[in-house]
């Protein structure tokens, strides 16, 4: 009997030159570390980093959700190979002192491990 195993396929590789955030369950990459803008952010499962872009990454239906800073329009980010809900993406922001945060996304820290050159 032969066992067939099927490799993981992602949409997206990030170039292995750089220092990359990986999906901690199934090792997609998501984003490069040169997309970082912000490790200070709390996430509703501890810290969470705020990135200018991610890749491998689908987006839920946008709703208000009031958050930290104030009321924010967020959709449910998550990993497009394991469906893994990983963080939000900012559609818009209510409050303009909170307005550079549209069109980013954060990422918990729980969801996300480092990949590629960080020795």
């Amino acid at each position: 009997m032969v066992k067939m195993t099927r490799s993981k396929t992602f949409q997206a590789y990030l170039p292995s030159c750089h220092r990359t955030y990986s999906c901690i369950h199934c090792r997609a990459h998501l984003a490069n570390h040169d997309e970082l803008i912000s490790k200070s952010f709390q996430g509703s499962q501890g810290r969470a980093y705020l990135f200018n872009s991610v890749v491998n990454v689908g987006c839920g239906p946008a709703e208000e959700r009031v958050l930290l800073t104030g009321l924010h329009a967020v959709s449910d980010i998550y990993c497009e190979n394991c469906k893994t809900t990983l963080g939000w993406k900012y559609e818009h922001a209510f409050e303009s002192s909170q307005k550079y945060k549209e069109g980013k996304y954060i990422i918990e820290l729980a969801h996300m491990i480092k990949d590629n050159g960080w020795d």
